[in-house]
């Protein structure tokens, strides 16, 4: 049942894809094939075997450890607030970490460690899939270092991208998720699923942007210069910035989750006085039928539904929050694919942050950008569907 529920999946995301394709006609199967062949290997490999299941579990202890570490530092400036017992604060449990978390990125990214992981992983995509050196360099990146940083990495290169392979990059940069994230993340769904996503998404984004938006690489447009953005800082001038800059990041979210937990109360409580249900219920019904070809059973597609489009309209933070309070009522299937389906960038208001981040180097591209926005939408939400279904297959 299992695998007729991965080929209606799989139908619904190829057919949606093929329908909005920039190039019915050129549409680069092979390469989908191969990505594809890549991920089931690697969900098997997670999800199914012995060594799979303990590496992705001594990674989200790591990942647990390390929150544990940044509690040292959010607890000597928050510590004298005081706590309900058995109670936690969102704000300093799970968004405060986030500026330890980007201070290790920025050494890691300044010792070399991290653009040389990024490089080599790139290359080794490239060589197998080839999408592209750019595209691949870019896909690993945008995982690591998340938007709109990554961007920057690049700057050079995006004046001079045509329309289609900006339209690849923006992709992965919204399926993919930053690793100052991927803690927090644990913090309100298993860390098994929050690893495998992160792996899964990257090759996602590149299959649907085989279909959706096909095309070659000349071996012109192949050459990459990468940039070392602190040839000229110091260390502790680039350790400051990244801590800003994590602080900033995490202020950010929590103003968001302020404004858009408010607003879901708020149509909740109104579609329940005017129309006797609640507004997260009605558009649950709305995505049910995506849920079920995804495999989610069919007592729970209602609330995967409803999860689904939350995360689509505000952000993966809210519809985490949200699935964390429904886990209890949840099967085990249907938390592994909704889990892994929350955990990109794919919503709207990435797309009006892609957008500024481009329009800050180029003008020009920033405004092809807006032009096809809606699609890149489609095309990273259709990727985050993928990824569900084929985790789906395990369960």
């Amino acid at each position: 049942m299992n695998f007729v529920f991965l080929l209606t999946g799989l139908a619904f995301v190829f057919g949606v894809s093929w329908l909005f394709s920039n190039g019915r006609s050129q549409v680069k199967y092979q390469k989908m094939g191969i990505l594809f062949a890549l991920q089931l290997v690697i969900s098997f490999l997670c999800l199914h075997t012995s060594g799979g299941i303990s590496v992705l579990t001594q990674i989200s202890y790591f990942f647990n450890w390390l929150m544990e570490q940044a509690a040292g530092g959010v607890d000597f400036v928050f510590g004298g607030l005081m706590i309900q017992e058995g109670g936690s604060v969102f704000f300093l449990n799970v968004l405060m970490p986030i500026v330890f978390i980007s201070a290790l990125i920025g050494i890691l990214n300044y010792i070399k460690v991290l653009p040389f992981v990024i490089k080599w992983i790139g290359f080794a995509l490239n060589k197998v899939a080839h999408m592209g050196e750019l595209e691949s360099y870019f896909a690993v990146s945008t995982a690591v270092l998340g938007q709109p940083e990554v961007f920057l990495t690049i700057k050079e290169q995006i004046p001079k991208l045509d329309e289609k392979r900006l339209y690849t990059i923006c992709a992965s940069a919204m399926s993919a998720v930053s690793a100052a994230m991927l803690a927090s993340y644990m913090e309100m769904i298993e860390g098994k699923y929050v690893v495998v996503a992160v792996f899964l998404n990257i090759l996602s984004a590149l299959i649907i942007s085989c279909i959706i938006n096909p095309y070659d690489v000349s071996a012109e447009d192949e050459q990459l210069i990468l940039e070392d953005d602190t040839k000229d800082e110091s260390f502790f001038q680039m350790l400051g910035t990244y801590i800003v800059d994590g602080f900033q990041l995490a202020i950010t979210v929590g103003a968001m989750l302020i404004g858009f937990m408010a607003l879901i109360t708020f149509l909740n409580n109104s579609f329940l006085a005017i129309f006797n249900v609640s507004f997260t219920t009605l558009i649950g019904y709305v995505f049910a039928p995506i849920a079920w070809l995804m495999g989610v059973p069919a007592e729970d597609i209602v609330k995967a539904g409803s999860l689904m489009a939350t995360k689509l309209l505000t952000n993966e933070f809210v519809a985490m929050g949200q699935l964390h309070d429904l886990a209890s009522g949840l099967t085990e299937k249907t938390q592994a694919i909704i889990s892994v389906y929350l955990v990109s960038f794919a919503n709207f208001g990435t797309v009006g942050i892609i957008t500024g981040s481009l329009k800050a180097i180029s003008e020009k591209q920033g405004s092809y950008v807006a032009k096809f926005s809606m699609k890149l939408l489609l095309g990273a939400t259709l990727a985050s569907i993928l990824t569900g279904t084929i985790v789906g297959m395990y369960f």
